[in-house]
């Protein structure tokens, strides 16, 4: 089933009827995922900074790999403001894209030494005015660091996790946070955040979700569309092949025996 049928044949949730459907999945998702973090491995809003810069279009996995030598290399914005570019590209060099991903950093790194003293800030105006800084990357690390609720986190999995959910059908991830935004309690933004990460991560996964340990299946809208897995499919059309292949050499036989019999009967 292609991604445009799934959407026209999913339920949608009244507009009347959001609230209590967020309500739903944000009790859920909190059952399911009591302690959510980020996985950023991180000692301070510096080092988080720096890491969900690199995630960009890299996992957290391979962004984990990298970041140890880099802080121990620079541990400070002081320190890889000043250092060679060409070596902070060889550092990041894994975690993709890393000739711009160098130069944001080594960028913000400037600018937290001239503007804020080497410190990352805590409003989201003075974190988006930083290079390679949106309004994500900024909720991320004044949620997760500073604990400051700036907003929802809303990366690939959350898009897709909260249209599935029935909790928006915006596509766009600023409109989606706007939406989610006003069906959240202030208090729970950070943590749900997470939540629709690790959930769009782990459970939720985009082609091969795991609807039969889905927590919140019992109210997902979703959840009866979602195609079987390729592996599923293949599977039986590899068995539906060999049966049918069976019965056609089953009919050939047949009929060869047939053909036999007619012949002997001709010949007596």
């Amino acid at each position: 089933m292609t991604g445009a049928a799934r959407g026209r044949r999913r339920r949608r949730i009244a507009k009347k009827d959001l609230p209590a459907q967020a309500a739903a999945v944000r009790a859920r998702l909190a059952r399911a995922i009591p302690a959510p973090r980020c996985e950023l491995d991180h000692q301070d809003a510096w080092q988080l900074l720096v890491a969900t810069i690199l995630s960009a279009q890299s996992t957290d996995k391979m962004v984990n790999q990298v970041t140890p030598a880099l802080f121990r290399r620079w541990p400070t914005a002081a320190a890889l403001a000043g250092a060679p570019l060409g070596a902070i590209e060889e550092m990041v060099r894994r975690t993709g894209f890393y000739r711009q991903k160098a130069k944001n950093l080594q960028a913000t790194a400037a600018l937290l030494v001239a503007r804020h003293g080497g410190e990352v800030p805590r409003t989201m105006e003075e974190m988006t005015a930083l290079k390679g800084v949106a309004r994500k990357t900024a909720n991320v690390v004044l949620g997760t660091a500073y604990r400051i609720a700036s907003g929802i986190t809303v990366d690939t999995h959350a898009t897709r996790v909260s249209g599935l959910l029935g909790l928006t059908r915006q596509t766009d991830p600023k409109k989606i946070e706007s939406e989610l935004m006003a069906l959240v309690p202030q208090g729970e933004w950070i943590d749900f955040g997470h939540r629709l990460v690790l959930h769009g991560r782990y459970t939720c996964i985009a082609n091969r979700p795991k609807c039969g340990e889905c927590a919140c299946a019992d109210v997902c809208p979703s959840v009866q569309l979602v195609p079987a897995p390729r592996g599923a499919r293949a599977a039986r059309a590899t068995r539906g092949g060999r049966a049918a292949r069976t019965a056609a050499r089953g009919g050939r036989a047949a009929r060869a025996r047939r053909g036999g019999r007619a012949a002997r009967r001709a010949r007596g």
